[in-house]
């Protein structure tokens, strides 16, 4: 068994052990922060059939005895990836899917497992870090470790791998992964800080990975296996020469076309004539024919970027593709809009619901509920592709995670506005970062729905291409440039900073200074983009939407709970039935009320009033006489609250008997003249009868007096 460790700032250790567990697969590490371990296990499998791609499978999940906890549902038993567990597998996959060499095509496969948490470090960090030393001791051909951070920021201090509660009052929280050279891989968002701050934390998490990946090369060097030798498969030269010849002018023209459809149907059209071309002379050559063309394409393309300044559609470096908006498309729903921006559109719902529409969340760190939540979906039609519908993948998942958090620091507080809001985003068209028009447009859906956010948001991506020590930044990148480029970079904001920020490398890293001059561009725009939606709606709208919920937020006593709900719920489901609203109540005896009808979320808060209201001396009420007694009469005033008019405080002169004033099931106006300490509650009619100032009550001695075993000075207030 063989260990390496690095101390953190902090103090606490993080620490690689291999040799202890899982020895038969190709290379697998237990890695520990805290209390919190993982296992990351890599294995590959020889390539049974000729590949034109590389088959890496990586999965994260986390076991429930790791907190101590027993799975819910039937089986008891962990069941499909959650959403955090997926987020956290794409972490893994996507700093370390570009290190492996080119031609390598043998089947991959790597696991990580949390096996313990302490509920104050999260395992993804762990999960990419014991990914790579696991291949990086194996004899799997991954020469180039990597190391990830978290970086979180406390009081203007950067914060190494924050715990969570240090992240509940972080202003940033990135994942970084790289290279002892270079950064490959960023996910996190961000409380609008400035891209000068997002620079500076990118360049103190680097310094951090350096010291992980020096930690793995340790290992490696102590306990690495021999790595297998990769064969890059050659194409025949002459059959290189062929396709060059016939195709490469026929497709510099084509990738001449700027729209998008068009465009690949001339290079499919290429593609199909160049192989019936070549079927006699060069056989059973397909798949290296269409590897040749495409090759073909990408230096053309790539040329006329680095040379020209021109892109596929015609734009220069810096353009963005036209936008169109349109808001309130949808009249039914409570907010509504469509981003267009060149060929990729958005169409973007504003959902809002009650308390009971939350969503619960139940993982390591125990129960939650989340108000707040962006779901991403990309139909096959918006790419002109025919594929059967399945639930949200890897990429829908992830798209939608980044969305959601680029609009998550301009969501009004909960105790602002009390409502749970669900943005759903449908890509109606596609040709470059549809995540991005997600933000754009749920920034829309959400101004149009009357929610008061903090500020718009846009978003934009941006990409790269190098080659031969010259490089160009692009903005506003096309679906076939993030395919042919060598960065895809998302950045979202408000015009005072950014929210959210994703970046994947393609190439074996990107420096701090490359960086920084990629957010500069972004900024000035992500800042176009907020002016074009500012055209079309620059603040939320002052109402909200004829069919979303009105909800009434009221507050009572926690010892009044109890009768509020009734015994079995009695009350408050008779409350719900006579009024048809939403009623939800939190154990502080925070009161939600919810009706599409204003005036029947009304209603309900009055009768929740009524059910908790105390008599108040001075107060004139209506009651109902409820029982009669020979020195008096009860009167309900309140739910559950009545009080003793006696009788010589019925009428301005003597009364003999009560019935003759009043009889059961009367409603009689009464006035609350005193409440004992006892709660008893004694009221008067006769005070609000006409001329009742000019005449005294009449004597004590008057009175009848009650029974000896009823005497009373007033009714008791139940509660």
């Amino acid at each position: 068994m063989e260990t390496a460790e690095l101390r953190l700032e902090d103090g606490r250790t993080l620490s690689i052990e291999t040799g202890r567990v899982a020895r038969q697969a190709s290379g697998a590490t237990l890695v520990r922060l805290g209390d919190t371990m993982v296992l990351a296990a890599a294995v590959s499998a020889p390539a049974g059939e000729e590949r034109d791609f590389f088959p890496l499978t990586v999965d994260y999940r986390e076991k429930s005895y790791a907190a101590g906890k027993i799975p819910g549902g039937f089986f008891k038993r962990e069941g499909r990836p959650s959403e955090k567990e997926i987020l956290s597998a794409r972490l893994v996959d996507r700093p370390i899917r570009p290190l492996f060499p080119e031609g390598y095509n043998d089947e991959v496969q790597v696991m990580i497992q949390v096996l313990s948490s302490d509920q104050e470090n999260d395992g993804d960090i762990l999960g990419i870090i014991g990914a790579s030393a696991a291949l990086s001791i194996s004899d799997i051909p991954f020469h180039n470790p990597i190391g990830a951070v978290r970086i979180g920021r406390v009081d203007g201090q950067f914060i190494v791998n924050p715990l969570f509660s240090q992240l509940e009052e972080s202003d940033i929280n990135l994942t970084i992964a790289g290279t002892k050279d270079y950064i490959i891989m960023v996910e996190g968002g961000a409380q609008e800080i400035v891209e000068q701050d997002m620079v500076a934390a990118l360049s103190f998490g680097h310094e951090h990975i350096k010291k992980v990946v020096a930690m793995i090369e340790d290992l490696a060097a102590r306990v690495g296996r021999p790595k297998k030798e990769v064969v890059k498969r050659e194409i025949n030269p002459e059959l290189v020469a062929a396709v060059t010849k016939m195709a490469a002018e026929k497709i510099k023209t084509a990738d001449r076309i700027k729209e998008k459809q068009a465009r690949g149907e001339a290079i499919e059209a290429i593609r199909v004539e160049t192989v019936e071309a070549m079927a006699e002379r060069f056989p059973e050559s397909e798949k290296d024919i269409a590897k040749l063309i495409g090759d073909i394409e990408s230096a053309d393309l790539r040329g006329m970027i680095l040379n020209e300044g021109v892109r596929a559609d015609g734009r220069g470096l810096d353009n963005i593709r036209d936008i169109s908006i349109e808001i309130s498309v949808l009249p039914r729903t409570h907010g509504s809009a469509i981003f267009t921006r060149g060929q990729t559109q958005a169409l973007v719902v504003t959902t809002l619901g009650t308390k009971m529409d939350e969503q619960r969340i139940d993982d390591l760190l125990g129960e939650s509920f989340k108000s707040y939540m962006l779901h991403y979906n990309f139909p096959s039609y918006s790419v002109g592709e025919v594929r059967p519908i399945r639930g949200p993948g890897r990429r829908e998942i992830g798209h939608g995670a980044l969305a959601e958090r680029a609009l998550d620091p301009v969501i009004p507080a909960e105790e602002n506005f009390p409502y749970t809001i669900r943005i759903v985003s449908d890509i109606l068209e596609s040709n470059g970062s549809s995540s991005m028009a997600t933000v754009c447009g749920g920034s829309l859906a959400l101004m149009d729905a009357g929610v008061p956010i903090k500020a718009p948001v846009a978003g934009i991506a941006m990409g790269l291409v190098m080659e031969g020590g010259r490089s160009a930044i692009l903005t506003d990148i096309l679906g076939v440039e993030d395919h042919l480029g060598d960065m895809d970079f998302k950045v979202a904001g408000t015009a005072q900073g950014i929210t959210a920020f994703q970046l994947d490398i393609k190439i074996g890293g990107l420096t701090i200074e490359l960086m920084a001059s990629a957010l500069e561009k972004a900024r000035a725009a992500r800042l176009f983009v907020l002016d074009k939606m500012n055209e079309a709606i620059s603040k939320p709208k002052p109402d909200l939407s004829p069919y979303a919920p009105r909800i009434i937020t009221i507050k009572i006593p926690i010892d009044k709970i109890g009768e509020v709900i009734g015994p079995g719920g009695k009350v408050i489901r008779s409350i719900i039935e006579a009024t048809g609203a939403k009623i939800d109540i939190e154990d502080d005896g925070t009161v939600t009320v919810a009706s599409v009808d204003q005036s029947a979320g009304e209603a309900a808060r009055d009768k929740i009033l009524a059910l908790i209201e105390e008599a108040e001396v001075g107060k004139v009420y209506i009651g109902k006489v409820k029982r009669i007694a020979t020195f008096g009469a009860f009167i309900e005033i309140l739910p559950n609250v009545d009080g003793l008019v006696h009788i010589s405080e019925l009428e301005n002169h003597r009364v003999a008997k009560v019935e003759d004033v009043v009889n059961l099931g009367d409603e009689i106006k009464v006035k609350v003249i005193g409440i004992d300490a006892e709660g008893k509650v004694r009221l008067s009619r006769r005070v609000l009868l006409e001329g009742a100032e000019d005449r005294p009550p009449h004597s004590n001695d008057d009175r009848p007096r009650p029974p000896r075993g009823d005497r009373h000075s007033g009714g008791r207030q139940r509660r």
